[in-house]
């Protein structure tokens, strides 16, 4: 974009500027630039770069209604992820996070290769790659993966922490029609071209806090939790933890020895896994039903009367459950983050 016309935006009420070039949207344009800007899918589906025009001409890019009505385009609200620039811009962002602007990374482009695949559960793999040069990101933030050789791209949370910043590991769910998992066994092989392109995500870490943290996750969702919770007992700050997890059978639970061994390291741990579909002859003797009517259940009986910031992580279903019930309890809603996965089917 060397020759490309180049505008410049004006985000209120943070009073923050920035360049965007022709070519590319306002979204796209933060992220070059380490400018966080709350977002979701990218592509004009979920609304979470939902915002207003306040002055300035655009051209908008294909997205849902259902992320942007038609009544609220005749208000003036965008998408930035949809977003064109033809004229420098103000626009008002009507939902951000001061301190994730104030410690924000630029988006880059990375060169990897696949160092292994294995299996964790039936349908839940691992991956690892290596980077041609160190990553930096946030624990529970995300990237894109490309397979250049297949054509396929897709988005995935890192499992590691921060530090080892040229390696990376991610749980990912197999779908038998994943456009990216469905290569996990076996066609996906060590030594494999990956370009990388990230750090995405707004649903990461936050330092400084004192009351607990409540983490609540189903399927894949481990990964960006297992990073968090990763990051937060090397963190050596003290502060209570509670990890939900839910899953269907005690079959589809994993690394159970690796939290054990985790909690160990923070004062005021607990893991509460809960089944809701356990057999008879699986001699469970834990939490049973969905994870979410189990973490209502703790909320009625005052468990989680001390939290201060909530993550929750895995499928829509899930996560849609799981947000009013975290909207009733005590935590701010600036402090409940989370991440929605969806599969890419071919």
């Amino acid at each position: 974009m060397g020759d490309a016309q180049v505008y410049k935006v004006r985000l209120e009420p943070v009073g923050v500027e920035m360049d965007v070039e022709e070519g590319e949207t306002v979204l796209e344009a933060a992220f070059r630039q380490g400018i966080a800007l709350m977002h979701g899918c990218k592509e004009g589906q979920c609304g979470s770069c939902k915002s207003r025009l306040i002055g300035g001409d655009i051209e908008l890019l294909k997205y849902s209604t259902f992320a942007l009505p038609d009544y609220e385009r005749e208000t003036e609200h965008v998408l930035l992820c949809r977003t064109h620039a033809y004229s420098d811009l103000e626009i008002e962002l009507l939902n951000f996070d001061e301190e994730l602007l104030s410690r924000a990374i630029p988006v880059k482009t990375y060169s990897a290769t696949v160092i292994e695949t294995k299996a964790l559960t039936h349908d839940i793999r691992q991956l690892d790659i290596e980077l041609d040069k160190p990553l930096r990101f946030w624990a529970g933030q995300y990237v894109d993966l490309a397979l250049p050789a297949a054509g396929v791209t897709r988005s995935f949370s890192m499992s590691n922490a921060p530090g080892d910043d040229r390696r990376l590991s991610f749980i990912i769910k197999k779908y038998p029609d994943g456009a990216f998992s469905s290569l996990l066994d076996g066609a996906l092989a060590p030594g494999e071209a990956v370009a990388v392109k990230g750090p995405y995500g707004t649903c990461s870490r936050r330092a400084g806090r004192s009351g607990a943290m409540v983490l609540v996750g189903g399927g894949s969702g481990m990964s960006p939790l297992w990073s968090i919770l990763t990051d937060q007992a090397r963190s050596g700050e003290s502060r209570p933890v509670r990890f939900y997890y839910g899953a269907r059978t005690k079959a589809d639970l994993f690394m159970l020895d690796e939290i054990a061994a985790i909690g160990e390291r923070i004062s005021d741990f607990q893991f509460i896994p809960a089944l809701s579909h356990g057999a008879p002859d699986d001699g469970w003797e834990g939490e049973t039903g969905l994870i979410h009517e189990v973490v209502q259940g703790h909320l009625r009986a005052g468990r989680l009367a001390d939290a201060e910031d909530a993550y929750t992580c895995g499928p829509p279903p899930m996560i849609d459950a799981v947000l009013p019930v975290l909207r009733m309890s005590s935590i701010e809603p600036e402090h409940i983050y989370f991440d929605k996965f969806t599969p890419a089917t071919r």
